[in-house]
């Protein structure tokens, strides 16, 4: 049975790269929002962003941020980072800046999401316990490719890793 999980990513920037990872299909993804649908969740304001995040985070066992140029310090990456983890959620990271966009191009590569928060149990980084897997290839087939390989064994390895934190 696929494990149902959370995609967070920088709706602006990398909706087309994250369409193509939730489209591989070993794990079963929360469905996207349109243009439409953010666009009126948006309008709502602070709360209803947290509640519409709160949503569609329940029932998931995992979140999967993809990584892209500028993900790294946005409010609501980082309020879903934070929930998910303080909700006992698997949480990874998977480096999305070598899949080609809609018009073909790659990007830069972005920070790490997870460096900006420190654990109060022990003050180590979140980066030290969450992994971010930045596939090794430069062609975008081939990185889609091993992110569909790998997935599902990375969405094991952060629930297992949550489990034991």
């Amino acid at each position: 049975m696929a494990r149902r999980v959370f995609y967070s990513f920088h709706f602006e920037a990398d909706n087309w790269r994250a369409s193509q990872i939730r489209n591989i299909g070993v794990i079963e993804g929360n469905s996207p929002a349109s243009d439409n649908d953010w666009e009126a969740v948006k309008r709502g304001g602070d709360s209803a962003i947290q509640r519409w995040i709160d949503d569609q985070l329940s029932g998931r066992a995992c979140t999967i941020v993809l990584i892209g140029a500028a993900t790294a310090g946005r409010k609501w990456i980082d309020y879903e980072i934070v929930k998910s983890w303080n909700d006992g959620k698997g949480v990874l990271g998977i480096y999305i800046h070598r899949l080609k966009d809609r018009y073909g191009q790659q990007s830069a590569k972005g920070a790490n999401p997870f460096d900006g928060f420190k654990m109060k149990r022990d003050n180590c980084r979140l980066s030290s316990i969450v992994k971010a897997y930045d596939p090794p290839y430069w062609d975008s087939a081939d990185v889609y490719s091993y992110i569909a390989n790998n997935l599902a064994a990375w969405v094991e390895d952060a629930i297992a890793s949550r489990k034991n934190y």
